[in-house]
């Protein structure tokens, strides 16, 4: 259990400054200098340019908003969370990197209601944010993300892989670099065939591809959600 989790479930007024200085660090699952240069250097091999907008879905306290935040143009990130504490700790990491100039937006948000932040994006990622909601909440996301996509945006998004068919109810082991992980059909942390998501934008304007291992340490694979593909193409 995290620091963070600890203090809930105690209910107590515990201060942060009584806990070690990095705790956040631990709160988003650790391997902060790792993953969150793994995030960064991914979508910059893809084509993020200073002057894309990004929106970071789980954003947390920043683990891979610092390197994003950094390459952008100011105004240009936006990272939501349902975490006040974490969303904190991004800002002091913000002052800590010397970064307050590029004036990021960051936002408290549970419903992933993106049209409030009244911005278009050309680009999106949910970094082990599916691998910890269910379905109907990330069904909630990907609708959302549709409207707040710009025409041929994308919305990168990891997920645990169950390669045994969206019906396959048995956990799943996973070999990772530090730890061995076990990924279910009904309980964080979840995992959800492809299939799934290829059911969800049926009928949206959303194409869905499998990118799979993309690096990740414990296993996440990558997809992307591409909008009105063919028609961005064609007119651009």
């Amino acid at each position: 259990m995290t620091a963070l989790k600890k203090i809930k479930k105690l209910g107590t007024a515990i201060s942060r400054a009584t806990l070690k200085r990095d705790w956040y660090r631990d709160a988003v699952g650790g391997m902060w200098e790792r993953m969150g240069k793994l995030q960064f250097d991914f979508l910059r091999e893809r084509g993020l340019r200073p002057d894309h907008y990004l929106l970071d879905v789980g954003c947390g306290s920043l683990r891979g908003g610092i390197h994003f935040i950094r390459h952008l143009e100011p105004g240009h990130y936006f990272g939501i969370d349902s975490s006040t504490e974490l969303l904190s700790a991004g800002r002091a990491e913000l002052k800590r990197n010397g970064l307050a100039h590029k004036r990021p937006v960051l936002a408290r948000m549970e419903d992933f209601d993106f049209k409030s932040l009244q911005q278009t994006f050309d680009w999106a990622i949910a970094q082990s944010v599916f691998t910890h909601l269910p379905i109907n909440s990330i069904m909630r996301c990907i609708s959302n993300m549709e409207g707040s996509l710009a025409e041929g945006g994308r919305f990168y998004a990891t997920f645990f892989d169950n390669p045994n068919g969206k019906l396959n109810l048995a956990p799943i082991l996973h070999h990772c670099d530090d730890k061995t992980l076990t990924t279910f059909f009904d309980k964080d942390p979840y995992h959800y065939s492809f299939e799934t998501f290829q059911f969800i934008c049926q009928g949206s304007s959303l194409k869905v591809e499998c990118l799979g291992d993309w690096g990740h340490p414990r296993d996440q694979q990558m997809m992307v959600f591409i909008k009105n593909p063919i028609l961005h193409l064609s007119t651009g």
